[in-house]
């Protein structure tokens, strides 16, 4: 049975997490250094970032950058899958609405 490591004593990782803040659709919020953008989510309960087209909202699913359904606008960048996406201090996330585009 595995279990998680404490970050102390994680031989890869021995060092403390550092904080780091991003900015999503105006709001200010905080992660830790090596989380990606989608885990900084998560950790605050946002898990709806994205609108498709036919106006059904997404966030996580697959979490491995397999599916499209996590993309968001980092950094005025579209359609970047925020699972895969380390949060870097600064970010700046907006939430996507795919409705507008089909228009």
């Amino acid at each position: 049975m595995s279990a998680i490591v404490p970050w102390e004593t994680d031989p890869i990782r021995p060092d403390e997490p550092k904080p780091l803040r991003i900015t999503v659709d105006g709001t200010s919020i905080e992660g830790l250094q090596g989380q990606s953008i989608a885990g900084v989510l998560l950790a605050h309960g946002i898990t709806e970032w994205r609108t498709t087209t036919a106006g059904r909202r997404r966030g996580v699913f697959c979490g491995i950058g397999v599916c499209f359904d996590c993309i968001a606008t980092v950094n005025g960048e579209s359609d970047v899958r925020l699972c895969l996406r380390r949060a870097n201090d600064g970010d700046t996330v907006a939430t996507q609405d795919d409705t507008r585009e089909a228009q």
